[in-house]
């Protein structure tokens, strides 16, 4: 799912009225690893049965409208889009502390991640 068909999506919601921001993160492949080290390319695989109780976790939350995420699985390289993640809700202070804990959650929980380096680099 693109980025925009997910924005669709939000805005569609029968409570979208509610709503006073929409915050999205788009997560992509960095070119270095936290060492320092030249990224070619990532390997990721998603839980997506924890993805969906996360997603329908973050929608019950207060002050949140709509949640929608959209995540890739396989193998991209550097610069490619990995992780969609759209939150709307009321206030600034309830949809930043839902976008903000429900991606940790996901990168704890549903994702696994593993960077290819370039041999002799980094």
């Amino acid at each position: 799912m693109t980025l925009s068909q997910l924005l669709e999506r939000i805005k569609s919601s029968p409570d979208i009225h509610r709503a006073g921001m929409i915050l999205v993160h788009n997560g992509i492949v960095r070119g270095l690893t936290r060492n320092g080290h030249q990224v070619e390319r990532i390997r990721v695989k998603v839980n997506w049965q924890r993805l969906s109780e996360l997603l329908e976790e973050a929608r019950q939350r207060p002050g949140i409208v709509a949640v929608e995420a959209s995540l890739k699985e396989g193998e991209f390289w550097v610069g490619e889009d990995l992780m969609y993640l759209v939150v709307a809700g009321d206030f600034r202070q309830n949809v930043l502390a839902c976008l903000s804990e429900l991606l940790e959650a996901i990168k704890a929980e549903v994702t696994e991640k593993e960077e290819i380096v370039i041999a002799g680099r980094g």
